[in-house]
């Protein structure tokens, strides 16, 4: 997606300088800058905090997060719309709200693009949107600023290359989600472009079984109903294969998935038939892969408890919650105001179930080593203020903390 007009913005507004200390008040932590100072690892009393040492923003998030400071300042007596949350963080998208910005949110058939005027400033949030909204918002005429991240940007040029040559986009991830949505709809720009997304491993290997010739086209057009192109026809349009993922899945995932579909069509046809009917790359942005090896990492130590810290409707949070759970008891919270220092309690999503509950005496008694992390869109004020809830549950002020 490119203009050259006017009303199109696809690299701020040259204010950076003009936005930086208002971004800084609402986004720097203190605690976490001790964090980084002291090897990422603080320990008063008996309470040991060791942090990850990739975490939090990214440079896709502080970019979009960025611009949108810049539009508000540069259109200050203008209508600023958001075209859904700018990322995965109730926090940040409050403050956008705070600053003005007004957030459009979809309904069951998208989003509705009425009310939008040509003397409007609509911002593209980071996961950035469908071909289809992106060419009614031009035909709207009004301002568009773009902060489409630059890695969600590569795969979509993946997924147009594989529709120009005649291959079906495979995508691992959620077909809901605002992202693989906007990638999917790549296809579009080639007549007959196809895709269809698969959630895990397990959905990938029904893909693979239907290749073998094992499935029912009926059960598996039903099951992949929300999930594929209109069009999308299994018996033809599983022949060639791309692959490519959403850039917040589980990494490893992803790759296991590209491995399985090429060897099952290898194993069928031979291959010379998979070297020219398949393709796949590793799509998973570098600041995800950073953050996941992070973790990774700090899993090596001996740990007591885990805690991630990021949105519940996060992708690349739950992708490092579920990495964390495999290995030590992990809790997801939304925020630091889940935890609860007074009653000694922790309010978060278990990885594993996706369901939310309190948890009493979850940071237990004695010497205990409490591992951090936080998703690409958890600003670092917000890690912070996690860190002191945990000190503050033994009785630790974390105004103490030096």
């Amino acid at each position: 997606m490119s203009s050259s007009d006017a009303t199109y913005f696809r690299k701020g507004f040259g204010l950076k300088q003009a936005v930086e200390a208002t971004l800084v008040a609402d986004y720097t932590g203190e605690i976490v800058d001790l964090l980084r100072a002291r090897d990422y690892h603080l320990v008063v009393g008996d309470v040991s905090v060791r942090l990850a040492k990739e975490f939090g923003f990214c440079y896709g998030v502080e970019r979009a997060v960025e611009y949108a400071y810049q539009t508000r300042h540069k259109f200050p007596g203008r209508r600023v719309v958001l075209v859904g949350e700018i990322i995965h963080n109730p926090h940040v998208n409050v403050r956008l709200r705070e600053m003005g910005i007004e957030i459009l949110m979809p309904g069951e058939g998208g989003f509705d693009y009425s009310g939008i005027k040509a003397d409007d400033v609509v911002i593209l949030p980071a996961f950035g949107v469908t071909i289809t909204d992106f060419n009614t918002l031009r035909e709207r005429g009004c301002v568009v600023v773009d902060t489409t991240c630059g890695s969600v940007l590569n795969v979509w040029k993946r997924v147009e290359a594989y529709a120009r040559d005649g291959f079906t986009s495979l995508i691992h991830g959620k077909h809901y989600h605002e992202e693989t949505r906007a990638t999917a709809s790549q296809v579009e720009k080639f007549p007959g472009g196809t895709y269809l997304v698969v959630r895990n491993m397990d959905e990938a290997k029904e893909v693979c079984a239907y290749i073998e010739g094992c499935g029912d086209r009926a059960a598996f057009l039903a099951k992949f109903a929300k999930s594929a192109s209109a069009h999308f026809d299994p018996d033809l349009h599983l022949a060639r294969i791309g692959v490519a993922n959403q850039t917040t899945m589980l990494a490893r995932e992803s790759l296991a998935i590209g491995e399985e579909v090429g060897r099952t069509m290898a194993a069928l046809k031979g291959e010379e038939y998979r070297a020219a009917n398949f393709r796949t790359f590793d799509t998973i942005c570098s600041a995800t892969q950073d953050r996941q090896d992070a973790v990774n990492a700090l899993l090596q130590e001996p740990l007591d408890v885990m805690i991630v810290v990021g949105g519940y409707n996060s992708s690349n949070t739950l992708s490092l919650a579920a990495l964390c759970a495999e290995r030590v008891r992990t809790f997801h919270v939304e925020d630091a105001l889940c935890i609860d220092p007074e009653r000694g309690t922790i309010f978060a999503r278990d990885p594993l179930t996706g369901l939310g509950g309190e948890t009493a005496g979850w940071l237990g008694s004695g010497a205990v080593r409490v591992g951090l992390t936080a998703g690409a869109s958890t600003p670092n004020n917000k890690i912070g203020d996690t860190v002191a809830r945990v000190f503050a549950t033994r009785g630790i002020d974390p105004a103490t903390i030096r």
